[in-house]
């Protein structure tokens, strides 16, 4: 119907059946093979409800009626255990098959449940659609929102693709041609300049076609074996170099995103560009020097090193 094209972005014609698919060979069939997901109930609601759909009910029928809604198929569709496939579904298609020619399918035994799969494939963001990406730079223009700043979250540092091609088109046409400044790592530069980067004088070649490109300042960030963490920034035709020290913390989860949201937070107190990247720059090597280190693998820096410092005013 008209409210699942517009939620999917349209409908396939003519129909296509995921058997076929599978009987063509033009997909494989995988099974997820589920995770338990610890389940909250609130009882009482549930008690009140089986008190009244069960009146004039003998013992036999209400023990049926119950066990009818205490199938696994229904508690499969519980919402946390959706978001918790959803979670599984993402990471598994970002590690594996994302940047690869191959699609993925996901079936559903409702449409409901399709919609509130996409809803927290959406929400996760790993599994990113061109979409959803329209509906923010619409929001974005709707509320003349200023001093965007965009993570173009496209590439990892390890190379691998974390959005669609679909996605990067999107994103290049209608979200990056918004932001005041783009804070690209390297992988992501040559993607949106479509040359390689090895030098920093590569880098400044690379900023000058982003830049030209979609008219806004670039914030290249260095440290991928290229510089120690010197960051490049193309603003009104300037180049400004802010050289950074490496900071031997192997908790560095979250770097990219903690710059750009600090430099947004500096642009809405009222700095210049150039001021906000550099006091950026200065709070990301303080919350490296902390040194926390929180679980396994490359965790968080710590945000709330110096919380009554310089940063906050």
């Amino acid at each position: 119907d008209k409210n699942t094209a517009k939620t999917f972005e349209g409908i396939i014609r003519p129909v296509y059946t995921v058997r076929q698919a599978v009987d063509d060979e033009a997909i494989v069939p995988l099974l997820y093979e589920g995770r338990i997901v610890l389940q909250h109930v609130n009882e009482g609601p549930i008690d009140n409800f089986f008190t009244k759909v069960c009146e004039g009910l003998n013992e036999y029928q209400t023990a049926d009626l119950k066990r009818k809604y205490s199938r696994t198929d229904l508690v499969n569709q519980t919402d946390q255990r959706v978001y918790s496939i959803a979670w599984d579904i993402s990471e598994h298609f970002r590690d594996n098959w994302q940047g690869t020619p191959f699609k993925a399918m996901l079936v559903t035994p409702r449409k409901s449940i399709a919609i509130l799969y996409k809803k927290y494939l959406d929400e996760i963001g790993m599994v990113s659609s061109a979409g959803l990406i329209g509906t923010i730079a619409d929001k974005l223009t709707e509320y003349k929102a200023q001093n965007i700043v965009v993570d173009p979250v496209m590439v990892a540092t390890s190379g691998s693709r974390l959005i669609s091609e679909d996605a990067i088109g999107a994103l290049k046409s209608r979200l990056l041609p918004l932001a005041l400044v783009l804070t690209p790592n390297v992988p992501e530069a040559e993607v949106l300049s479509d040359m390689e980067i090895h030098s920093a004088e590569d880098m400044e070649k690379a900023a000058e076609l982003i830049s030209g490109n979609y008219g806004c300042s670039v914030l290249i960030k260095g440290g991928h074996n290229l510089n120690d963490a010197n960051d490049l920034l193309i603003h009104e035709g300037r180049k400004v170099w802010f050289n950074g020290r490496r900071i031997n913390n192997p908790n560095t989860h979250g770097t990219g995103c903690t710059l750009s949201s600090a430099i947004a937070s500096n642009l809405a107190k009222g700095y210049d560009l150039e001021t906000s990247v550099e006091r950026a720059k200065d709070y990301i090597s303080g919350a490296l020097a902390a040194m926390l280190d929180l679980g396994k693998g490359s965790g968080p820096m710590n945000h709330a090193f110096d919380i009554k410092s310089r940063f906050t005013g």
